[in-house]
């Protein structure tokens, strides 16, 4: 049974930083190096410096990132909540000209030994590495975990509509990708236990944020094992999470489609001539044709974009048999995801490419970035898929197995710098608003 509490949160102090937008950044894992030095740039107060410093030499960037912290708190830049709550958190996008607004909180998650939550995703040894290291010298949930629930019983709307509607949230900005973001504080402890006890029977669902939730669990048995006996409630027992309901209207995932690099002149005759082995082929020459076809096929069809030579080939697996014998050790559920298929037929089979290989994978949610790179760079060729559906992502998490690394991309991402949740035995000196 998942529990969840409320908390202080340690937030910028507005009157100090007036303008959020210059401290706020993306999570860590999405943000480029030339998004590192943006936001390295735009304020020496912005969360950048704690979630993803510089590399210099001689330093230690984890060391320094606790450093800043301390001062900052010191400074009065960053402030503690007086009281526990749970933070509503609203956020107002566009994609593909839809104005949608999607609505979560973001309360404390118990750490699970017994089910409950379930991740979906791979997740990477070096990251996991970076993370804790940061996590070990910060000692707080920098920015939160993004997960999922079937809220039947409009726990956030309910809430929302009977307590907050009303009010004005305390947290306003629009950050980089014009996105409005809004947060409010519900303290009130008649609806803080209504939450908590109607959260106790729901299965919880990563979406982002795999690798802090294993880092914390990490972090969480070191802890045990330092100081031998726990209460269990302990801050590092827990993990600061965004939740969200699975069947929103609000629910946005994008394609991660995948540009590979370091393909000769050989290797596209090869995927050319053996392709049609698997799949049913079709070469389209119009964009927006292409574009249409796979919407399409999306809809009910295992489809996949190739785009090489100013050329797009649309492709559609013959018999899932082909899955069957080539990955037999996995469930349906997982073998009949799109990007299984791109990556144990196009990619390993056919063109002999490590789909785990960063260097010749380049990751990309936009389809139009990912042919524009297709096409200035010599030896690139853009895969193009369609975005999974959050019905494909519960039931291969319900499995016990996980998807590929980067199947996903939830979007807008939950924004860093909005709240920390800082373990409570290393903040007595926090400032206190």
């Amino acid at each position: 049974m998942p529990k969840i509490k409320p908390f202080s949160a340690v937030v910028y102090n507005q009157e100090k930083i007036p303008n959020l937008s210059k401290v706020v950044c993306p999570p860590y894992d999405i943000i480029s190096p030339q998004a590192q030095e943006y936001f390295h740039n735009l304020n020496p107060y912005n969360l950048i410096y704690l979630i993803l410093g510089k590399d210099v030499p001689g330093e230690d960037k984890y060391a320094r990132a606790r450093k800043h912290m301390s001062s900052w708190l010191k400074e009065e830049v960053l402030i503690n909540d007086d009281k526990p709550a749970i933070y509503f958190y609203s956020q107002q996008y566009t994609v593909r000209g839809e104005k949608k607004t999607r609505l979560g909180f973001l309360a404390l998650l118990k750490f699970e030994d017994k089910g409950g939550v379930f991740p979906h995703e791979h997740t990477r040894q070096a990251a996991k590495e970076d993370r804790f290291k940061l996590l070990k010298q910060i000692k707080a949930n920098l920015s939160p975990i993004f997960v999922l629930f079937s809220d039947d019983k409009r726990i956030i709307q309910r809430t929302f509509d009977n307590y907050i509607a009303k009010t004005a949230p305390f947290i306003e900005v629009t950050d980089s990708d014009k996105i409005l973001n809004k947060v409010w504080r519900l303290n009130s402890p008649e609806a803080l236990a209504a939450i908590q006890k109607q959260m106790l029977d729901k299965k919880i669902f990563i979406a982002d944020g795999h690798h802090r939730y294993e880092v914390g669990s990490m972090y969480r048995e070191e802890m045990r094992d330092k100081l031998g006996k726990i209460t269990g409630e302990e801050d590092f027992n827990y993990i600061l999470a965004y939740f969200t309901n699975v069947e929103s209207k609000g629910l946005t995932i994008l394609p991660c489609n995948r540009l590979v690099c370091g393909v000769s002149d050989e290797d596209i005759t090869k995927l050319k001539n053996e392709i049609r082995e698997y799949f049913d082929v079709e070469q389209v020459k119009d964009k927006s044709k292409f574009f249409l076809m796979m919407e399409k096929a999306g809809k009910r069809q295992h489809a996949i974009g190739i785009y090489t030579g100013k050329t797009f080939y649309f492709v559609r697996l013959k018999n899932p048999r082909i899955m069957d014998n080539l990955i037999p050790d996995k469930p349906k559920e997982y073998r009949m995801l799109d990007v299984c298929i791109l990556n144990h037929v196009l990619l390993s089979k056919i063109l002999g490419v490590d789909f785990n290989d960063k260097d010749r994978i380049r990751f990309i949610p936009d389809p139009g970035e990912t042919i524009r790179w297709a096409d200035e760079n010599t030896g690139c060729v853009a895969f193009l898929l369609n975005p999974v559906k959050v019905e494909e992502m519960v039931s291969v998490a319900l499995t016990g197995e996980r998807m590929p690394p980067k199947t996903t991309y939830f979007y807008p991402k939950v924004l860093s710098g909005l709240l920390i949740n800082k373990f409570n035995q290393d903040n007595e000196n926090a400032p206190v608003r």
